[in-house]
């Protein structure tokens, strides 16, 4: 091979990888924009969350994008996933975390988005502050426990002027607007021991479930699916396909039939 032949070889070669460093060059130039825009697009709909929630909320929000390229995303008018996220939010003195996944969500806020699911996991607080609100009248200051698959609760009453100890267990289920509590077991303590006050107990606190309405705290069409309880937290797991991300969708807030 001649010396020309060599040197022409050796310019095809230089300019093929020069070419291929164009390409890697901007291929990363896009994921660093695109990262860019991903971060910018969170923090402004993080923005637009905390300025359209009910002035019954508080609690900062935090907001991931999902899904490949932001850009394309954007251009094609929806995201594919967005998560939301918060530890600390307290709807109406009820504190609860908060894990929200919503699939293709537009850009504009007036079309619904795809499909949302959501948890909200609640600590015996903030069952005990839900619960003070159904119980009866005539059975106060009630404590809630937490048991696989079971709620509890406890406190005292007055029976003919005499204060006597309960201890009531129920087994949480949901319908669209409101956990269920339905009665499982009772019984009274005091002195050493307890006794079997079924009977009694039903009397005061009634034979059917006790309705927690859930639906007051969450933006209209956002319904219940199904309850988790541990001996941690309580797991209401929320779904929604009507739902959008105006401020008017956000701040209208369901209500419960009456049980």
């Amino acid at each position: 091979m001649d010396a020309s032949a060599r040197k022409s070889r050796r310019r095809g070669l230089g300019a093929f990888i020069v070419a291929g460093l164009v390409v890697v060059g901007l291929v990363a130039a896009f994921f660093f924009v695109d990262g860019g825009l991903r971060s910018y697009a969170e923090g402004q709909i993080e923005q637009e969350i905390a300025s359209n929630l009910p002035d019954t909320v508080t609690g900062d929000v935090a907001v991931s994008i999902g899904g490949l390229s932001v850009i394309a995303q954007y251009l094609g008018g929806s995201f594919d996933r967005v998560a939301l996220e918060s530890g600390t939010l307290t709807v109406d003195g009820v504190p609860a975390s908060v894990h929200v996944v919503a699939t293709d969500v537009p850009l504009d806020q007036s079309q619904p988005v795809g499909d949302v699911r959501g948890i909200i996991d609640l600590e015996p607080d903030a069952l005990n502050t839900l619960l003070s609100q159904v119980l009866p009248s005539n059975v106060p200051d009630a404590g809630v426990e937490l048991g696989k698959d079971e709620i509890s609760y406890s406190g005292s009453l007055a029976v003919v002027g005499f204060p006597i100890g309960y201890r009531a267990s129920a087994t949480p289920s949901v319908d669209a607007d409101a956990l269920l509590l339905t009665p499982s077991g009772a019984s009274v303590t005091s002195g050493g021991g307890s006794i079997n006050a079924g009977n009694l107990l039903s009397r005061v606190l009634g034979e059917e479930p006790l309705r927690i309405c859930v639906a007051q705290y969450l933006p209209e069409g956002v319904t219940l699916a199904g309850v988790n309880v541990t001996a941690d937290r309580a797991r209401l797991t929320l779904q929604s396909s009507s739902l959008t991300l105006s401020r008017q969708s956000l701040t209208t807030l369901g209500s419960c039939t009456a049980g």
